[in-house]
């Protein structure tokens, strides 16, 4: 067992990945999302490719098609424990 190690319990998202991820946990495709949010579904991907920034607005109405909160999406590696001592 001494050659096996822990697994990591927390991973690195950016902005984007942390949109995909919280789309594919609710099963929505990304032209789910563009129906419920209003948002096409080209800048949808290009959001989760990084290739977009994700901004305040589009945060808030994703968030909102989504049902969390938008802090969610735009700080995904938010470690309050950490940030707290700080």
């Amino acid at each position: 067992m001494s050659n096996y190690r822990p697994a990591k319990r927390h991973i690195e998202l950016s902005v984007g990945e942390s949109v995909r991820v919280v789309r594919e946990l609710q099963e929505l495709s990304q032209n789910d999302l563009a129906g419920l949010s209003g948002i096409p579904q080209s800048t949808i991907s290009a959001i989760e490719n990084d290739r977009v920034r994700l901004g305040v607005e589009r945060a808030k109405v994703l968030a909102r098609a989504l049902k969390v909160h938008p802090a969610v999406l735009v700080f995904p590696g938010w470690d309050i424990k950490k940030e707290s001592a700080a």
